[in-house]
């Protein structure tokens, strides 16, 4: 709503915040009817609706969380106070140097840290402190992120287990990463000009000759800093890492601590963090495309504020509850057993659930097809999948005949679990019948030999090479993409074609690049074939293929 439309209605903006507000205006907004249609033909589509319906207003289906606090699905549910807490501190300005000292200083009180920041998320903040250790604060120097050519220090060390998805935030500075398997090798690669120590939090980290203990031992002897991504973890006070000689140590805000989705915490040695600051936004540079606005500063705050003061236990009494109100009711049918699941004293992912299990010969239908038909209807419930072979497809069993989907409850509200167990015992009382896999007809093509891919991406195209060999309805081989190749396998049924590639951390020569999954379904026609790619998180794409003829000399010289 522009200023210009409220002035000709004879209000102010500072009308609107401070008494007027919305219900006062309402009758004056160009909205008209009950669909929202605007009026004067500004649109042919409804206006989006402030309310409960509000996504349903422009088409997207919300959903019933039980898979957990994934970016994907919008992270966690802010807390009441975290919500007010913004909405407040957006009605009034501050200066935001002067604001993230505040801020830091209070965080330090809260988590007994040195000091601390709120980022644009987790990943900011990952990227802010290597900046912090590249950098130090010095202008001339963060002006130049990423070009770190000149720069003192530009390596960053890696225990190879900590190397992720999520350390591109630590590539993106321009830093040079350098791998060690043993602390022989880590020792070996500590040297002048190695700027941090980046560890992952989790499993690797807690025991053995590379736990961030020894690790920390090392790195401190040469007086490099250390930087722990504790992402999905909950906070603990004291911190266990920065206790366990990290430096500083990095948190999402919009998971368990139930922040702003777009916030994070960076906490530690309080020259690192405050130089971390000057490396982020509103400073220029390239921290500008990661900005915290005030409001998530604040939120974020008063979600740490209220994690101090939360009954954690009794928190998970209730995601207990839950699951166990789903496990009760799913367990009257006949052949299902559910096995609810605690939080123990997890840090990373902490929450409690419920794993569904049964026979699909008495039931019908699997673990998979029962997540599928959840996502796919109403209510739309996200559940932690579907699996074959045991509880939780973990292989607790080797018959087939077992499938189980389950659910976790940390980031439900009240009153989604009786949604959840009536929609659960609705799907597996109805009557099923397990198709019977049909044998593959006989190839219509063998695709043996050498085949150029072209991909439609969303706004570019992209030539690849398939090598296939085909045994039988069966085909393996290799995918060539732009940089990397990675094994290919697939099938053919009659016409269609199947082929899946994946890439899992480490490329051939650039060291550790994200996971890569393709999926190319299509059909052959005669010496081509074509259809739609499935690439996981990066959506879809088309893709064709045309068998490899070479050229004669002539036609090359022709050409």
């Amino acid at each position: 709503m522009s200023e210009s439309f409220l002035t000709r209605l004879g209000f102010s903006r500072r009308d609107l915040f401070r008494g007027t507000g919305w219900a006062g205006l309402a009758g004056l907004l160009p909205w008209r009817g009950a669909s929202g249609a605007p009026a004067g033909g500004v649109s042919n589509g409804s206006w989006t609706r402030i309310g409960p319906d509000i996504y349903e207003s422009i088409g997207v289906r919300p959903l019933i969380n039980c898979r957990g606090t994934f970016t994907v699905l919008g992270g966690s549910m802010e807390l009441p106070e975290v919500r007010a807490a913004k909405d407040i501190a957006n009605q009034k300005y501050v200066q935001m140097d002067e604001l993230a000292e505040a801020v830091g200083k209070r965080l330090a009180e809260l988590t007994g840290a040195e000091w601390g920041m709120v980022a644009s998320g987790c990943a900011a903040a990952l990227s802010y402190a290597t900046a912090a250790c590249v950098a130090g604060g010095n202008p001339d120097l963060h002006q130049r992120i990423p070009n770190l050519a000149g720069f003192a220090r530009d390596e960053v060390l890696f225990p190879r287990t900590s190397r992720n998805n999520y350390d591109a935030a630590v590539r993106n500075i321009g830093v040079k990463i350098i791998e060690a398997a043993t602390p022989q090798e880590f020792e070996a690669s500590l040297n002048p000009r190695t700027a941090m120590v980046y560890v992952l939090a989790g499993a690797p980290a807690e025991r053995g000759p590379m736990s961030l203990e020894n690790v920390a031992q090392m790195a401190a002897q040469k007086k490099v800093p250390v930087l722990v991504d504790a992402a999905a973890e909950v906070l603990t006070i004291p911190n266990v890492h920065l206790q366990g000689g990290a430096t500083m140590v990095a948190y999402s805000g919009g998971k368990i601590i139930r922040g702003p989705q777009s916030a994070g915490l960076l906490l530690g040695r309080k020259d690192l963090v405050r130089a971390a600051w000057i490396h982020s936004a509103p400073h220029h540079g390239f921290g500008r495309v990661t900005k915290v606005g005030r409001e998530e500063i604040v939120g974020m705050l008063v979600a740490v504020e209220s994690w101090v003061k939360r009954d954690h236990d009794a928190e998970m009494r209730e995601w207990t509850a839950r699951a166990q109100h789903v496990a009760d009711r799913v367990s009257k049918i006949d052949g299902v057993t559910a096995t609810v699941r605690g939080g123990g004293q997890a840090r990373g992912n902490r929450s409690a659930g419920v794993t569904i299990s049964w026979d699909t010969r008495k039931i019908g239908i699997t673990g998979a097809e029962v997540s599928s038909l959840l996502f796919s209807t109403e209510p739309r419930i996200a559940t932690g999948g579907g699996g074959t072979g045991g509880a939780g497809g973990r292989g607790r069993t080797n018959d087939p005949n077992l499938t189980s989907v389950s659910f976790n409850m940390s980031m439900t509200a009240a009153g989604d679990e009786k949604v959840v167990a009536d929609r659960m015992y609705q799907v597996l009382t109805a009557k099923h019948e397990l198709k019977p896999v049909q044998p593959p007809r006989p190839a219509a093509i063998n695709l043996t030999g050498r085949w150029e891919v072209e991909i439609e991406y969303t706004a570019a195209k992209g030539t690849h090479t398939f090598f296939l060999v085909q045994d039988g309805n069966r085909v393996t081989g290799t995918h060539q993409g732009e940089f990397q190749k990675r094994d290919l396998n697939g099938a053919i049924d009659g016409d269609a074609v199947t082929f899946s590639s994946t890439m899992l951390g480490h490329g051939e020569s650039d060291g550790f690049l994200g996971d890569l999954i393709f999926r190319f379904d299509g059909k052959v026609d005669g010496e081509q074939m074509s259809g739609p790619l499935d690439m996981g998180e990066y959506l879809g794409a088309r893709w064709s293929a045309r068998r490899y003829t070479a050229r004669r000399p002539s036609q090359q010289q022709e050409g």
